[in-house]
């Protein structure tokens, strides 16, 4: 695996983090997210979670502006519990993070409602540009 890349601050920023849910069955891969967001400047980790029900209850509590989602979970997988986030007044940005990049995954995390999809193959490069992104809208 490649170093992270560390970015600037973004342009827009404002002075509050972005306030981040990592979500994904396995310990390892929220591990190598969070050491990734930590070297990023305006993001702050609020939680981790281990399955979509996990989630659900953390966005309640936390209200985080971003979750990143893993779509293969057991129990409640995370396109059931995009489509719950995101049927909520207020529901935060979702990203999608999967290790399946194919054509019908892209489509399943759009129709649940995803702001965006990365392929985990791609963490290092895509996924810190994409929430800087997704921030200024």
């Amino acid at each position: 695996m490649t170093s992270p890349q560390v970015l600037a601050r973004p342009d827009h920023y404002d002075g509050s983090p972005i306030r981040v849910l990592a979500v994904d069955d396995s310990p390892d891969f929220l591990k190598v997210v969070v050491r990734l967001l930590s070297t990023a400047p305006a993001i702050q980790i609020v939680g981790q979670a281990c399955s979509g029900y996990d989630a659900l209850e953390q966005v309640a509590v936390l209200h985080p502006d971003l979750v990143l989602m893993d779509v293969a979970m057991p129990d409640m997988n995370g396109l059931e519990a995009t489509r719950s986030i995101k049927a909520r007044t207020g529901a935060p940005r979702v990203i999608i993070l999967t290790l399946h990049d194919n054509a019908e995954y892209r489509a399943a995390a759009k129709a649940a409602g995803a702001d965006a999809f990365v392929a985990k193959w791609e963490l290092n490069t895509a996924l810190l540009p994409l929430i800087y992104k997704l921030s200024e809208k």
